[in-house]
């Protein structure tokens, strides 16, 4: 996600809470929306699917506390919405029309948006208005964390229930072997840059004002490479294959999004990691469905069985549950086994809710249908007076 995103959308409207709102207040909003938008619960409805990854799009922000708050000083520093693309050529007074994309460039969208040449966002804007105190020499900074990687995993409807652990493979940069991350060729060191003195960055004054830029020496990194790894050439990193364990938990759903922390492409000669996002496809059930925690299951029965009642023995995805179907029970009825659904956080579970569906057979024996006949005769009529009523004035 790019800083531009994070101007431009409010994810507090998104989940529907306050600025001010709580963790608590927060996560039970976003399993709100989320259960409402769900792709399984509005078949075929693309605005609620769109709802469901904005929501899941703003919890992964407001859910950090870290990534909060430097979304929280980026929207007040700016002003929410005030660069958007949309106020060139607007007409309004006041200075000249400005595009967010201008102070960002090409970097966000190359993943860059944590980094401005090497610079974090608060490192970069915290000298701006300083004033010139702390003597005009900036903080050290250090080489550049990483970008961020995506990828995709497929889990089987009973995996994603339960919990599963999955090994990922990945073919993404990685640390450098032969170097381990620093870009110096082995039994070297890089050195401190004797331009910025290793703070990454140098430092102007003009005026009241000091502003700050990533040193052009070093390109922000605060070291210099004088004998390159021979592997890596000086990056620090590599492009290989990488195998990880990861772990869903019980529950997860079709388009979450994992967070790995630290396990995405290394920063720049020994910089920190960047995350790896995760995002959750799972594969439909032949019998079970799901509606937040609670599982369904449509199950068929008699003319017979319903009239009469019957105990009614139904599977569940770790085995078989009976269930009493009372007398009289009509077609569509919806029997619950507490418990038998989706795990939560909390230690309880959701339900399995069992839709009885009435099969009338299309064809009929002799024996069948005279019985049947005979049925009708001694059964009492349906309750249609008042439909009736509504025929005899109409005709």
């Amino acid at each position: 996600m790019s800083s531009k995103d994070w101007l431009e959308k409010d994810f507090y409207a998104v989940l529907g809470v306050d600025k001010a709102a709580s963790a608590d207040d927060i996560k039970k909003s976003y399993r709100k929306v989320a259960r409402e938008s769900h792709p399984d619960h509005n078949p075929g409805d693309p605005k609620a699917e769109e709802r469901f990854k904005a929501a899941s799009e703003a919890y992964n922000v407001l859910s950090d506390a870290g990534r909060r708050r430097e979304y929280d000083e980026m929207r007040s520093l700016f002003g929410s919405g005030a660069f958007r693309r949309g106020a060139r050529g607007t007409g309004q007074p006041g200075g000249t029309p400005f595009d967010v994309s201008d102070l960002f460039g090409g970097g966000a969208a190359e993943g860059g948006d944590r980094r401005f040449g090497g610079a974090g966002f608060q490192d970069l804007f915290s000298s701006i208005f300083s004033g010139g105190q702390g003597g005009g020499q900036a903080a050290p900074r250090g080489p550049a964390r990483g970008r961020d990687v995506e990828t995709e995993v497929a889990l089987d409807f009973g995996d994603a229930v339960r919990g599963v652990t999955v090994p990922l493979t990945l073919r993404a940069p990685g640390v450098c072997d032969t170097c381990h991350g620093n870009g110096a060729k082995p039994g070297t060191q890089p050195r401190t840059c004797q331009v910025c003195h290793g703070a990454g960055v140098t430092t102007r004054n003009q005026g009241s004002f000091s502003f700050s830029e990533p040193c052009r020496n070093c390109q922000g990194v605060g070291t210099v490479v004088e004998e390159k790894c021979p592997e890596c050439h000086g990056s620090g990193g590599v492009t290989k294959t990488r195998t990880m364990n990861v772990r869903f938990p019980a529950g997860v759903a079709d388009g979450q999004r994992i967070r790995l922390a630290g396990r995405g492409e290394p920063g720049e000669r020994g910089g920190p990691a960047g995350d790896l996002f995760v995002h959750v496809k799972v594969r439909p059930d032949e019998l079970f469905g799901r509606t937040g925690d609670d599982l369904t299951l449509a199950v068929p029965v008699t003319f017979a069985e319903a009239v009469l009642g019957t105990d009614l023995r139904v599977p569940t995805l770790d085995g078989a549950v009976t269930l009493r179907v009372p007398p009289g029970t009509p077609s569509g009825r919806v029997l619950r086994a507490r418990g038998m659904g989706v795990a939560r956080r909390d230690g309880q579970a959701g339900d399995l809710l069992v839709t009885l569906d009435v099969v009338v057979p299309a064809r009929l024996s002799d024996e069948a249908r005279t019985a049947l006949e005979a049925f009708a005769e001694q059964s009492p009529p349906a309750a249609r007076d008042h439909l009736d009523a509504r025929v005899r004035r109409v005709s």
